[in-house]
């Protein structure tokens, strides 16, 4: 598992579409995550500190958690599959942990409310990770062991490009750590 901290959410200018990017706390990968709208201003709503007059859905995840004697541990973003991302939250209940199937955004937004580690397996960071050109701030594609990518591959990570083409990431590895 590689520890990662919330970078930043992003808006697609094209599409609307809201991206969560997590970058590994100890190195230079970063993992684009879509997400809803909701859950990004979930995100954002705690990341900034914002004042909310009645709680919002992740702010009662924590509530009936606490109130049934559970902790949260930790979450994992633990698997890509057919381009959707899976992610479970680790929850401490009298001495056990328990994993919980979540969507990741439910996941991170309740992380940020709870203050607690979100991590990623390697597996996911090797399929979707991506490092950044530090001249032009454009994505570089992961490499296959031979230094190229196969055609399947490309196809594979087509969204995630197309996608993250259309982001403005001047301002990435600036925000909140």
């Amino acid at each position: 598992m590689i520890e990662m901290t919330i970078d930043s959410i992003r808006m697609s200018l094209m599409n609307y579409q809201r991206v969560v990017i997590l970058k590994e706390k100890d190195a230079e990968r970063y993992l684009p995550i879509w997400i809803g709208p909701a859950e990004a201003d979930s995100i954002a709503v705690k990341l900034q500190d914002v004042a909310v007059t009645r709680p919002l859905t992740h702010d009662l995840l924590r509530s009936v958690i606490g109130a049934l004697g559970a902790t949260v541990s930790s979450i994992i973003v633990c698997d890509l599959k057919n381009d959707t991302f899976y992610a479970k939250i680790v929850l401490t209940f009298n001495g056990e942990f328990m994993e919980i199937d979540s969507r990741p955004s439910d996941a991170i937004a309740l992380a940020v409310r709870v203050g607690v580690p979100i991590y990623a397996d390697e597996s996911v960071l090797d399929k979707a990770g991506i490092l950044l050109d530090r001249e032009t701030g454009k994505p570089l594609p992961a490499k296959g062991e031979e230094g190229k990518l196969s055609d399947e591959e490309l196809k594979k990570l087509a969204p995630f490009t197309d996608f993250i083409d259309t982001l403005n990431l001047d301002d990435l590895g600036k925000g909140k750590s």
